[in-house]
């Protein structure tokens, strides 16, 4: 099914560019995770237009100069991306999509074998998350940290003996030979992504999600309150987090992940009951779910 996938992606990525070509932007520069995710989504045939922060993104669809971003949202082991989720309290953008991507890092250099290189290089979370590969396999190699996993690979390109850990698709931006791959301690490293966009919203699907921010009253019992129609009306929640708001102390917004769409009869009536308890209620959008780690 994987092969299948990308096989159509591709199509339908070259048909639409006939058309308009996408220009989608994500947290740069190129190669990193977040472009990766843009490709498992909209194919090799669109625009990437890398920024420095998950809020530019959010700035390039507001302005008109990016038809979606792609951010990260949650990894498997390190929770939500707080960046994203305060984003969305005054952002007019709507989900459209999720993608669930797999985090598989590879050991790139510009030639030779791992035998040769003389200093490793990444970014300080890639690092961590290969401290047992890199102790077991290249003990006495120093590491060194970077500003992301790109620019680790732009200096394994650019300097003799230099290794970068990085994903797949840095090793193919930026003419690398993978030395090793899959050299995560976590084998189930996953990080979600969401695809925001400004177009109308996504139609029943069978499977889909519904992602919604509440604000609530500073009362005791209101979150369970807030919960109550969701059981009522057999919803499941997937996901909650919390964030406290920037304009009061010690009060707090909660974003939930729902399963099913808003215009499912169950989830608008648990919606519509939600509404009257909170102060307030912003649907994010509903959108496909993710397959599955891609």
């Amino acid at each position: 099914p994987e092969n299948i996938r990308s096989i159509f992606r591709e199509i339908m990525s070259a048909c639409l560019s006939l058309e308009k070509r996408l220009r989608v932007t994500c947290l740069g520069p190129l190669g990193t995770f977040s472009h990766q995710a843009v490709r498992e989504q909209f194919g090799a045939a669109t625009e990437v237009i890398p920024v420095s922060s998950i809020a530019g993104a959010f700035d390039e669809v507001e302005c008109g100069r990016a038809d979606y971003a792609v951010v990260p949202v949650e990894n498997s082991t390190e929770g939500t991306v707080a960046a994203t989720l305060d984003r969305f309290v005054a952002s007019p953008l709507a989900i459209k999509a999720e993608v669930q991507l797999r985090i598989e890092q590879c050991l790139l250099a510009s030639d030779g074998r791992a035998e040769d290189l003389r200093r490793i290089v990444s970014h300080p979370q890639s690092l961590g998350q290969c401290r047992q590969w890199l102790s077991q396999h290249l003990p006495r190699l120093p590491l060194i940290e970077a500003a992301s996993n790109a620019q680790a690979a732009i200096m394994a390109r650019d300097e003799a003996h230099v290794g970068a850990i990085a994903g797949r698709v840095c090793a193919e931006e930026y003419g690398l030979k993978i030395l090793a791959a899959n050299i995560q301690d976590q084998k189930h490293n996953c990080t979600r992504f969401l695809v925001l966009g400004l177009d109308g919203p996504s139609r029943v699907s069978g499977d889909d999600k519904t992602s919604l921010l509440l604000a609530l009253p500073h009362k005791a019992g209101a979150l369970h309150r807030v919960l109550k129609p969701f059981a009522d009306n057999n919803v499941s929640i997937g996901t909650i987090e919390s964030r406290p708001l920037k304009e009061r102390a010690w009060e707090y917004l909660f974003f939930l992940d729902l399963v099913g769409h808003a215009e499912e009869p169950n989830v608008a009536r648990a919606l519509a009951a939600v509404k009257r308890r909170c102060l307030r209620l912003k649907v994010l959008g509903s959108y496909p779910a993710a397959p599955g780690p891609l």
